[in-house]
């Protein structure tokens, strides 16, 4: 079978609980859903900024779960597609470096990129 719409290499795939659809993510940044013979089902999910890696379903099939490169995991309605909620993720997520010393100016730089916290 040959799941045409993306733009891009597909990264990951999954099975609904209930065997109906198929989820997959890819490098052109959406999620798609499909059915069992690979026809795709409404229009991509629209909504990282990064080469999606992961997708799965919720137990229940009512939701998808991706994950990106943009840091994000985000948790989709499986029947509209709408973006439910967004989970940034970022390596120093409220690392707190204020009054840090020692640190060089483009340490700090690229700290506070990831997430660090700096009130200085």
């Amino acid at each position: 079978m040959f799941l045409q719409g993306h733009e891009d290499w597909v990264n990951s795939v999954a099975f609904s609980p209930d065997g109906q659809r198929i989820v997959s993510g890819s490098n052109d940044k959406t999620v798609r859903l499909w059915d069992v013979n690979g026809q795709p089902i409404g229009q991509p999910f629209v909504g990282h900024e990064d080469w999606v890696r992961s997708v799965a379903f919720s137990p229940d099939s009512q939701r998808i779960v991706s994950g990106s490169d943009d840091e994000t995991i985000r948790i989709w309605d499986a029947t509209t597609g709408d973006c439910l909620r967004v989970i940034s993720y970022k390596f120093c997520a409220g690392l707190n470096i204020t009054g840090v010393t020692g640190l060089t100016s483009a340490q700090r730089i690229a700290l506070k990129l990831m997430g660090a916290i700096d009130n200085s």
